[in-house]
């Protein structure tokens, strides 16, 4: 079984297609059609599946009359309740779906004046609050009925269409936005999803931002309410506002179930000018600094001095969290600037270890990245040395355990952003818990990124001959540019090739990820796509390895 997986991903191409651009004429008009690999999201009030272009010569008037959508799934059309035809936006007609076929052609009807010589359109599709995350969507053909004729493109080559949950949207509950998505499946199965809740403005800490989760016990089908885990309140006497908690990584215990959460916590703000804490600050104050800016976070321990490092513990399945409690002292060196956790995460070792990835500042204020590791049940935590010395600048990472015991630690680095030359990122081993690296072959040039935050995942597969198979996966926006392409890729040999790359969506996001083994066969991601803040969606393994 394992060498035939390994043929296969010798062989294999990239999974995606990113567009299929039709055109037809009929008489005098003629049509671009453009479908986006990009998922269809539940909760979403309508995904925008299709871009149309109809072309005429200019100076002519004509109608468009009816609009027919050729629509196919593996599981059946019962996750789509309508499809509509959108223009700027705004729907202007639809009709439902109304069956659970695996094959559908709906035809919208209209009567919609179109002048030449081109006018813009879209095709949207409206899911159910609960769907099949198993399930996908094709769409064969798009026929326009104008006044002037028929105008049919065959779409047969266009992506596949997935399903998924759009968990968090802008303005969802009050909150203005949510970011930083970290994602954990406890010991019973509930999944549970966490994030910055931005409440006031979307940007980084100084702000009032919580760090908040929802809880699924469905496999990622169905959510609670967004509920709080980490909130500072108004400690010190100043507002929520000045009082921030951001970049949440969670880690579940795989001995006792224990849940953690940590995260970094700003109190107040040091200006950015002379390095001073601004005393006074109320509800109408405006500062703001940033614990990566300049004088954001400083040497010391003192709350008026750097950013803190702050841990709460769920022993309930996530229902409900402790107190926070301050562990920067144990972290972080006195002259250093700032040791906080990495957004994401963390792993339990083999021998029980507790481990978060690590990044933060030295004195220099340079950006380094490490661990931080528990060796007695979460109650004290240490971290290790920076990976490389003050000339190279990583942060944000993550890490996965290899079959000799070892850490592989996978980290964002600041050269990559438009670097087509030499861009990868950066790859390091350690085999005493962070005190000492390795860099890995691979690092700096294979894993192409655009400077962000990105997961990675170790994943036990169970053969059908009940042997056992080691998995990596890796998930970003895959882009030297921009934070598009958000892809997952397989690797069969602990990270030194990756064959296999499984595009989800092809459009602009924020970027961040965190990913988990739902089950055997199943891989689950929540990330920062282009059609919502977070959005979670689920893989089958054989997917991501031989295509669909």
């Amino acid at each position: 079984m394992i060498m035939r997986l390994k043929h296969i991903l010798s062989a294999i191409v990239v999974l995606s297609v990113s567009l299929v651009s039709c055109v037809k004429e009929s008489g005098t008009v003629s049509s671009e059609i453009r479908v986006p690999n990009t998922p269809v999201l539940a909760l979403k009030d309508m995904n925008k599946v299709a871009s149309v272009k109809l072309n005429a010569p200019g100076g002519i008037t004509y109608s468009l009359k009816a609009v027919s959508v050729r629509l196919e799934a593996a599981e059946g059309l019962g996750d789509i309740l309508n499809v509509a035809l959108l223009k700027d936006g705004e729907t202007v007609a639809k009709t439902d779906v109304k069956t659970a076929s695996k094959a559908k052609t709906v035809t919208i009807k209209c009567d919609i004046p179109v002048e030449g010589p081109e006018e813009e359109f879209a095709v949207g599709l409206k899911t159910a609050d609960e769907v099949d995350l198993d399930n996908k969507l094709f769409i064969k053909e798009l026929c326009f009925k104008t006044s002037e004729g028929k105008v049919s493109a065959d779409c047969s080559g266009a992506p596949v269409l997935r399903m998924a949950v759009a968990l968090r949207q802008n303005g969802q509950d009050g909150v203005d936005n949510c970011r930083i998505p970290g994602l954990a499946i406890t010991k019973k199965g509930t999944i549970i999803a966490i994030y910055d809740a931005r409440r006031d403005l979307d940007r980084d800490l100084q702000g009032d931002i919580d760090i908040c989760y929802n809880r699924s016990t469905d496999g990622g089908r169905t959510w609670s309410p967004m509920m709080v885990a980490m909130d500072m309140g108004e400690w010190g006497g100043l507002p929520q506002k000045f009082n921030g908690v951001s970049d949440p990584c969670i880690l579940v215990d795989e001995n006792t179930n224990d849940i953690y959460i940590s995260a970094c916590w700003m109190h107040g703000v040091i200006d950015r000018e002379t390095g001073v804490w601004v005393e006074g600050l109320t509800e109408d104050s405006n500062n703001w600094n940033h614990q990566w800016s300049k004088n954001g976070s400083l040497p010391g321990y003192d709350v008026r001095q750097s950013s803190q490092w702050m841990v709460v513990k769920s022993t309930d399945d996530g229902l409900t969290w402790s107190e926070p409690e301050n562990h920067t002292k144990e972290v972080k060196p006195e002259a250093y600037c700032l040791t906080i956790n990495s957004p994401g995460a963390g792993i339990t070792l083999e021998d029980g270890t507790l481990v978060f990835p690590g990044q933060g500042r030295r004195e220099d204020a340079s950006a380094f990245s490490t661990l931080i590791v528990s060796e007695d049940g979460g109650k004290t935590w240490r971290s290790g040395t920076p990976v490389f010395d003050s000339s190279v600048h990583s942060n944000e990472s993550m890490c996965v355990q290899l079959a000799d015991g070892s850490i592989m630690l996978n980290m964002r680095s600041s050269k990559n952003r438009g670097n087509h030359e030499e861009n990868g990122r950066l790859v390091a081993v350690t085999r005493d818990l962070g005190q000492t690296w390795e860099v890995h072959p691979t690092s700096g040039h294979v894993l192409t990124e655009p400077t962000c935050q990105a997961s990675v995942l170790k994943h036990i597969y169970k053969m059908a001959d009940g042997s056992e198979k080691e998995l990596l996966f890796f998930f970003n926006p895959d882009d030297p540019d921009k934070r598009v392409h958000h892809s997952i890729r397989c690797s069969l040999d602990e990270g030194m090739t990756w064959p296999s790359i499984l595009e989800l969506d092809e459009g602009l996001g924020a970027g961040y990820s965190c990913m988990i083994s739902v089950d055997n066969e199943t891989i689950g991601v929540l990330y920062e796509g282009s059609g919502a803040c977070l959005v979670y969606q689920r893989l089958k393994i054989g997917e991501i390895i031989q295509g669909i």
